[in-house]
């Protein structure tokens, strides 16, 4: 199977995942949080670093649960700017 790379679009959307991740993350250590959800440290690293841009919806799931955040929430956040909104860093 090949895969069809991804746009500039999705790769933005998976860097403000990523940055969102490493945010909520806080002081906690990436296994920590990566035991908690049940995935492992080199996936939450990938992730926040945009280099798995695309995350399964159970790994996402079970991200957000272990951060304490809703499936709303990372929504609202990864949407892409508003035309003329810069991109926060």
């Amino acid at each position: 199977m090949v895969r069809t790379p991804l746009t500039p679009g999705e790769r933005e959307r998976g860097e403000r995942f990523g940055a969102l991740l490493r945010e909520a993350r806080g002081e906690r250590s990436m296994v920590e949080v990566a035991a908690a959800a049940g995935v492992s440290a080199e996936t939450l690293r990938k992730i926040e670093t945009g280099r798995a841009p695309t995350p399964s919806f159970f790994t996402v799931a079970a991200l957000a649960y272990a951060l304490g955040l809703s499936m709303d929430e990372l929504a609202a956040a990864c949407e892409p700017p508003a035309e003329g909104e810069a991109l926060s860093a």
